[in-house]
């Protein structure tokens, strides 16, 4: 029989779990053991997984400094589009609010928010750890991740024979977080029984519970299609000077693949070949442009993090103020270029922000249910953004191309 894939599991688990929830709400103690320990997983994973990803990207992309301008105006691309998703994100998750009213078990208090005390430039002081090994024992994200950038940059200024010691090692260190983190991600059926289990079993409202699902997914939708339709083309058309719309129709096979498997990274090879033989750019541009963008340039999965942290905190009745947005904004930014170029790697990355802002990390095993059909729709918008960038710099290289 063939197995059943994991996105299905999950939507298995979640009826059942409501199911067990709403009729047996006195036995749930004897299933949300399962949440629990999945959520223990989670956290396990936050702050190895960051590190060595990021210190592993950065390595990466220090040693393409021999490009020099290449490099810049790629990293500048990225970091400006992804932005740009973010704050997209923001603004329509703040206008739409879909975790306001939607009583989904989850409206309790929550103490001790982190950063609600601290002022902008407190926060912005506070990021530059005085002590590294604290800011780890803290889950200090921020702290950590200028750590892990600042840490990764000077591996490359270093003597090679050390450098590439520590480059082999830290990509080493990443590719075992990664079997790690999918090993724990086949467990999500499981976890996402225990948690919304017990969920149902304090607020069995299912209607409440569908109603906010589905303006979550509204929200998300949204903000993808506005960034992919209407951003991301304006970008192409007046900055590249590129057609939008004949780019879009080259890049048809590779943006339905990178939407059925939800792996930009499984896309990768059909995203080349689409850019330089159907668009006309250049083997150089695109063979550091891709693979790079393939793994920093993640716009609809920092967009979809923005959104999912706004939610959960939605969901718990807690109002965010403009600085910890602001810090969810920088949060999602930097851990988008962690994220890696996988089903569901998004998971772990919003963990993150939920940690940096102090908000329970349960709210995660609701938006699961609907995570698939988001995931496949933001990992086209990833596949899509990296394909226009390649053709923006390669206009601004000077070439030409066919659109």
């Amino acid at each position: 029989m063939k197995k059943i894939a994991l996105h299905w599991q999950i939507l298995i688990a979640l009826l059942l779990a409501v199911l067990f929830g709403a009729i047996f709400p006195n036995q749930v103690r004897y299933v949300s053991w399962m949440g629990d320990i999945f959520m223990r997983a989670l956290k396990m994973l936050i702050i190895p997984l960051i590190l060595s990803s990021i210190i592993s990207g950065v390595t990466n992309i220090g040693s393409a400094e021999h490009l020099g301008r290449l490099t810049f105006k790629t990293f500048s691309y990225y970091v400006i589009t992804s932005t740009l998703a973010i704050l997209t994100g923001l603004f329509l998750v703040n206008t739409i609010v879909p975790g306001t009213g939607a009583d989904m078990g989850l409206m309790q208090g929550v103490d001790n928010l982190n950063i609600t005390k601290e002022s902008l430039g407190q926060t912005l002081i506070h990021i530059v750890p005085t002590n590294i090994f604290q800011a780890f024992v803290d889950n200090k994200m921020l702290s950590i991740i200028f750590f892990a950038i600042l840490f990764g940059f000077f591996i490359n200024q270093v003597d090679s024979k050390h450098s590439n010691f520590l480059k082999e090692l830290f990509n080493s260190i990443f590719e075992v977080m990664m079997k790690i983190t999918l090993f724990v991600i086949k467990f999500t059926p499981l976890g996402v029984f225990g948690i919304v289990a017990l969920q149902i079993s304090t607020s069995p409202d299912l209607i409440q519970l569908a109603i906010g699902l589905g303006k979550f997914m509204i929200t998300v939708i949204a903000a993808l299609v506005i960034h992919s339709f209407i951003t991301l083309p304006l970008i192409t058309k007046f900055i590249g000077k590129v057609n939008p719309i004949k780019h879009f129709k080259n890049m048809s096979t590779p943006l339905l693949t990178a939407f059925s498997t939800s792996s930009s990274n499984a896309t990768l090879p059909l995203t080349m070949e689409a850019v330089e033989n159907n668009s006309g750019v250049s083997n150089k541009i695109t063979s550091f442009t891709l693979p790079l963008g393939a793994t920093i340039n993640m716009d609809g999965t920092a967009l979809y993090e923005c959104v999912a942290a706004m939610f959960i905190a939605q969901a718990y009745g807690v109002e965010l103020s403009i600085l910890q947005q602001f810090i969810v904004v920088m949060t999602a930014l930097l851990t988008s270029i962690g994220a890696a170029g996988i089903p569901m790697a998004s998971l772990v990355m919003i963990t993150v922000i939920l940690t940096q802002v102090g908000l329970p990390l349960e709210g995660v095993g609701l938006i699961l249910a609907v995570d698939r059909p988001l995931d496949m729709l933001r990992t086209a918008t990833n596949v899509w953004s990296d394909s226009c960038g390649a053709t923006i710099i390669a206009k601004s290289e000077g070439e030409i191309l066919k659109v």
